[in-house]
C-alpha cells in the first residue's frame, strides 16, 4: 500500500509541473524579467505567508495540523527583511495583492478556520516547495540581480535553522504518512493539495500577464 505522501505526490504531479513550468517563472529564472518582477512576486508571497503563519497560534494544539507547525519553517520575518531590502523601509505602504493572491490567501484562512486537514495541504505544498525548488530561485536571484549570497533580498529561501533539508523533508513526509485522519479525509487533503497548486499557478499567470502588459 502506498504511503500517503506518495499518494499526494502522484495525485498532484500534473499541477506541480504546471506551476514549475509557468511562463512567468520561466521568464524570471531565465533572466528575461527584471528585479521589479522578482519584487512583485515577493510581495505576493507576503500575503500568502501572512495567511499561513497568522493561523499558526490557533492551530498549534490541533491534533491534525499542530505537528506540522515547526518554528524553523516560518518565513514571514525573512520575507519582511527581503521586502525592506527590495522596496525600502516603508515597504508595507502600498503593498498590493493581486486578485489571484487574495483568493489564495483567503482559501488558506478558510481552511485554517474550518478544516485543519485542508490547512495541512497548503502548508505542505508551500514549505516543502520552498525547501526544494525555492533554492533554484534563490540561486538565480543571487546570480541575476547581484544579491549577497543568502543575504537580504533572498532570505525567504534561506532556512538557517534547518541544517539538513533532505532529512527535514523526509521527517515531514513521515508526519504526513502518520496524519490522524481516515482514508476519506486523506482523499480530501490530497485534493486540496491540487487546489493549492492551482491557486499558486493562477498567481503566476496573473504576474505573467502584468509583466507582458508593462514590458
Amino acid at each position: 500500500m502506498e504511503s500517503f505522501s506518495t499518494v499526494i505526490r502522484t495525485a498532484t504531479r500534473q499541477q506541480h509541473a504546471a506551476a514549475e513550468t509557468s511562463a512567468f517563472m520561466g521568464d524570471l529564472l531565465g533572466g528575461r524579467l527584471g528585479v521589479e518582477a522578482y519584487t512583485r512576486y515577493t510581495e505576493q508571497l507576503w500575503f500568502v505567508y501572512e495567511a499561513l503563519e497568522g493561523a499558526a497560534g490557533r492551530l498549534a494544539a490541533d491534533p491534525v495540523a499542530g505537528p506540522f507547525l515547526r518554528p524553523e519553517l516560518r518565513r514571514l520575518g525573512a520575507l519582511e527583511r527581503d521586502l525592506a531590502h527590495l522596496r525600502g523601509p516603508r515597504w508595507r505602504a502600498g503593498l498590493d495583492p493581486l486578485p489571484e493572491t487574495r483568493a489564495y490567501a483567503d482559501r488558506i484562512r478558510e481552511c485554517a478556520e474550518r478544516w485543519p486537514g485542508g490547512y495541512v495541504a497548503h502548508h505542505y505544498t508551500r514549505y516543502l516547495g520552498d525547501l526544494s525548488g525555492g533554492q533554484v530561485i534563490r540561486d538565480r536571484a543571487e546570480r541575476t540581480w547581484g544579491f549577497e549570497q543568502k543575504g537580504d533580498g533572498v532570505r525567504f529561501y534561506v532556512f538557517e535553522e534547518i541544517a539538513n533539508p533532505a532529512a527535514f523533508k523526509r521527517d515531514y513526509r513521515e508526519l504526513l504518512d502518520a496524519i490522524p485522519v481516515d482514508e476519506l479525509e486523506k482523499q480530501r487533503v490530497a485534493g486540496e493539495c491540487g487546489q493549492a497548486f492551482a491557486l499558486n499557478t493562477a498567481v503566476f499567470r496573473a504576474l505573467g500577464e502584468e509583466f507582458r502588459l508593462t514590458a
